[in-house]
Parts: C-alpha cells; sequence; structure tokens
C-alpha cells in the first residue's frame, strides 16, 4: 500500500484538489438523470427514500432526507402537488403523518434508480475488483465519520482547535 497519503497534509491537499472536481461531475450526471422530469435533486433524494422505504413518517423522511421537519414538510406539500406523494394519517396515534409514494411517484423513482443503476454499472465496469472494493470501502468510512462527527458534536469543525480561540 502507497504511504503517499499517510500525511494529512497530503492527503488534504489531495482532497481539496479532487472534491471539486467530482461534485462538478456528480452534479452534472444528476442533472441529466433528472432532465425533462421536472423535479428537483431535493425531490428526487425523497422519492428515491420513499422507493426502499415506502410509508414512513414525516419525522424518519425528514431524518433520511437529512432536513427539518418543517422543510420536509414544504417539500412534501410540493411532492403531493406533483402527485408524487400522498399523505395520510397514522391508524395508532392521529398526531403522525406518514407519507407513502403513489403509483406515479413509484415509477419516477424506478426510472431514476434505473438510470443511477445504468451509470454505476458502468463505472464498476471502468474499475477493477480491488478499486471497487476500496471505493465502497473508503466511502462507507467518509460516511461513518460524518455521521459519527454529527451525531457527537453537530456539523464538523474543520477548524482547528488553535483557529477558533
Amino acid at each position: 500500500m502507497s504511504s503517499e497519503y499517510r500525511d494529512a497534509e497530503k492527503f488534504t491537499a489531495a482532497i481539496q484538489a479532487i472534491f471539486p472536481k467530482l461534485m462538478h461531475y456528480l452534479n452534472a450526471e444528476e442533472s441529466r438523470e433528472l432532465t425533462g422530469l421536472g423535479i428537483t435533486p431535493s425531490q428526487i433524494n425523497a422519492l428515491l427514500v420513499l422507493y426502499f422505504h415506502d410509508d414512513l413518517t414525516m419525522g424518519k423522511l425528514s431524518q433520511e432526507i437529512y432536513l427539518a421537519e418543517s422543510a420536509a414538510t414544504r417539500l412534501v406539500n410540493r411532492l403531493v402537488n406533483l402527485n408524487l406523494v400522498k399523505r395520510r394519517g397514522d391508524e395508532n396515534d392521529r398526531r403522525i403523518v406518514r407519507v407513502a409514494l403513489t403509483s406515479y411517484g413509484r415509477q419516477l423513482s424506478r426510472l431514476v434508480f434505473e438510470r443511477r443503476s445504468h451509470r454505476f454499472n458502468n463505472l464498476a465496469q471502468r474499475l477493477d475488483e480491488t478499486e471497487r472494493e476500496n471505493l465502497v470501502v473508503s466511502l462507507q468510512a467518509v460516511m461513518r465519520v460524518f455521521e459519527d462527527s454529527e451525531d457527537t458534536a453537530g456539523p464538523i469543525n474543520y477548524l482547528k482547535d488553535s483557529e477558533t480561540e
């Protein structure tokens, strides 16, 4: 294994160089996959969460899409108006609102999921087995660090302790 990125400054410089380009490509791909569908990236994120975990409470949906419940409610309102989701009260607790895909919402979600699957299959074909394994393990590690930091202290503080004093 290369020791090139064991040094934190070299690692940071490499990430700083890669990140803007990666975001550019991901944003361009997302725009292409949503072309002609009349929905936003935030809306498709909510639809895809519901595609895999249908009939969520508003609270759980807002957690899954990383939005405050009030923002998630506004997003769901727009999705209801587009006939992509439906709301209903919980059978056991009238205070709880559940959200589920309509048949149109399910079709649209499936289409975007298939487009993404095709894109990631193309990526997989261009990487060898070791690269695929390393990519998945690395992305899982990044998500773990972000989630751990968010759970313990809110958003990550990118400033060193000495810079915040």
